[in-house]
């Protein structure tokens, strides 16, 4: 059997050493035990002979001969014609084997056709076709047997024709032809059968190393139909390094332990799989192992579908694995710079509270962010703003966003020209750093609300049980931050009563797949108003963070494909009726 080289690896030559010590030594335990118990009649070849039987009397007839086949047979007399070859063949008798074929495969109206002399291709008129017509011819002219051939051919006409299939042999008997079948044709089916299921089988015969295998064992092992049958041997020498260790348990246990084993090899020369399953071949219960009796099946497809399936699962956790590690980190940066609302802001008249809802799609966050915090001229920033994308890039950019604004805020410039700077930082950023934004400013000597939009949907304002959204500043919403350098940015002005609630939120909370944004705003501020009449707000903070939750879960669902917030402020009396410095 054709091999690789020699292994360089100490350890691959130790393993084969191994394995061919195991088979020699057991090589040797089988001479030495052919020694010990070898038959009387060998070791006395003087031993007498028994007497012989007597001759019979009577010779078995020519029907008894036939009879006595175990196949179904024919006896046939050739016809010839004026050129001395054989157009036709008389079937001049059959045997019982044949009967008990044609019995059980024709139906009873065909029968008859069969018994006495006739020609066999009246019988039979699609044996014209078949390579029968061409053996008869030969086995007659050559006086040799030729076959066994498969052959199909239809028989019968009512109730409908059956098909048969055989391998036929055709042998020279006298001036006669006999003509034997086996029923089907195992030959073709064993070989159908080892291909469909990519198994074969062999017995390796330890004492000479001689091989009994099935007829695809060559095939399966990528071998020449002429190459010579390999030894156990040759096939350890045609395995892979990482296949010797298996190899020589699987004989460990078959030859020494006489009981059935299993191993893997890899055959690199055919890059083939293959799977051998060995039982121990002994010469008399109890003796020692003359033989391994194996079957063989290629596995090939099947472990490189597992090996695949192995890579998909590995790959599968170490994305999960990378997945709960950003979300772990980015759920850690958004807990530390997003604020956790109390009652800070009641001193400006304000309370303030947030809801937020993960798309849990993605890594559990995203990009929406809110801050509320005082400056130093005593307005009050207010703010909320999506970033870009999900997972850890968006609380990244968030944070940054969130940050520059603060840092830009302490300038005390209008909101219109933190919104420019703002722009100009995320545009400095790359063409990856855009969101939108609500930014405002609350000035509580005047209950006044002003805000500049840049992309993000409008808030709205829940009064007297109605919500409505803001207007727009003077020419409309500005673009989104980061798209176009040089944007400058309008302010809108809105005066706040007491119990005024003003909502502000991401588009995550409303937007639909292919959704009208229309549609969205009206079915935002509906939302709104059937949370205001189903749960009552309150005074406090509390009651305020309800509602809030309330409206969320209104608007939240399946369908969501982002994350959502939704950030509310009510303006409420202060303290004292005046804001405390």
């Amino acid at each position: 059997m054709d091999h690789l080289p020699p292994v360089p690896d100490a350890r691959a030559r130790l393993e084969l050493g191994a394995i061919k010590g195991l088979l020699q030594a057991q090589r040797r335990r089988i001479r030495s035990y052919t020694r010990d118990h070898r038959p009387d009649l060998e070791a006395a070849p003087d031993a007498p002979c028994p007497a012989p039987v007597a001759s019979p009397s009577v010779s078995p007839t020519g029907q008894q001969v036939l009879d006595a086949l175990p196949v179904p047979a024919l006896l046939l007399t050739p016809v010839l014609g004026d050129d001395g070859e054989i157009v036709d063949a008389l079937c001049a008798s059959h045997n019982a084997a044949a009967v008990a074929y044609v019995s059980e495969r024709l139906p009873e109206s065909a029968l008859s056709r069969w018994w006495g002399t006739a020609s066999l291709y009246a019988r039979f008129p699609s044996l014209r076709r078949t390579p029968v017509a061409g053996m008869i011819n030969r086995a007659y002219r050559e006086r040799a047997s030729q076959g066994p051939e498969a052959v199909e051919w239809v028989a019968g006409d009512a109730p409908g024709p059956v098909r048969l299939v055989a391998e036929v042999r055709v042998s020279p008997c006298g001036d006669q032809l006999l003509l034997d079948w086996q029923p089907g044709n195992l030959h073709r089916m064993a070989t159908a059968a080892q291909r469909l299921v990519r198994t074969c089988w062999a017995e390796w015969n330890l004492g000479d190393d001689g091989v009994e295998p099935s007829l695809g064992f060559r095939q399966l092992l990528g071998l020449a139909d002429d190459a010579p049958l390999p030894t156990l041997s040759d096939v350890a020498d045609a395995v892979t390094a990482d296949s010797l260790p298996g190899f020589y348990q699987m004989l460990y246990d078959v030859i020494l332990r006489k009981r059935t084993a299993d191993c893997t090899l890899r055959m690199p020369r055919i890059d083939r799989i293959t799977r051998l399953t060995a039982e121990p071949v002994r010469i008399a219960p109890g003796s020692l192992v003359w033989g391994v009796r194996a079957v063989l099946t290629d596995v090939t497809a099947e472990q490189r579908r597992r090996e695949s399936a192995r890579r998909a699962e590995r790959e599968v956790l170490h994305q999960r694995r990378q997945a709960r590690t950003i979300r772990e980190v980015a759920e850690a940066l958004r807990e530390a710079v997003l604020p956790h609302f109390h009652d800070e802001l009641a001193a400006y008249g304000l309370q303030a509270t947030a809801v937020y809802r993960p798309d849990a799609r993605e890594a559990g966050v995203g990009g929406d962010w809110y801050k509320a915090r005082k400056l130093p001229d005593d307005r009050l920033l207010i703010a909320l703003g999506d970033a870009r994308g999900h997972g850890l890039s968006a609380v990244t950019l968030m944070a940054k966003l969130r940050y520059a604004l603060a840092g830009l805020a302490y300038t005390e410039q209008p909101v219109e020209q933190l919104a420019y700077w703002l722009n100009e930082t995320a545009c400095a950023d790359g063409i990856e750093s855009t969101a939108t934004a609500v930014i405002a400013s609350y000035h509580p000597e005047r209950q006044l609300l002003r805000w500049v939009c840049a992309g993000h949907p409008c808030p709205a304002l829940v009064r007297d049980g109605r919500a409505t959204s803001l207007p727009f500043p003077d020419g409309g919403p500005g673009l989104p931050l980061g798209v176009l350098p040089g944007t400058c940015y309008t302010a809108a002005e809105t005066s706040l009563r007491i119990g005024d609630i003003v909502l502000m939120y991401s588009d995550g909370l409303t937007e639909r797949r292919d959704s009208d944004p229309d549609l969205d705003t009206r079915r935002f501020l509906e939302a709104a108003e059937s949370a205001l009449r189903s749960s009552d707000p309150g005074t406090d903070r509390e009651g305020l963070h309800a509602y809030a939750e309330n409206l969320v879960a209104r608007l939240d669902g399946p369908h969501r494909a982002d994350d959502a917030t939704l950030l509310a402020l009510r303006r409420v009396e202060p303290p004292g009726g005046a804001r405390r410095h």
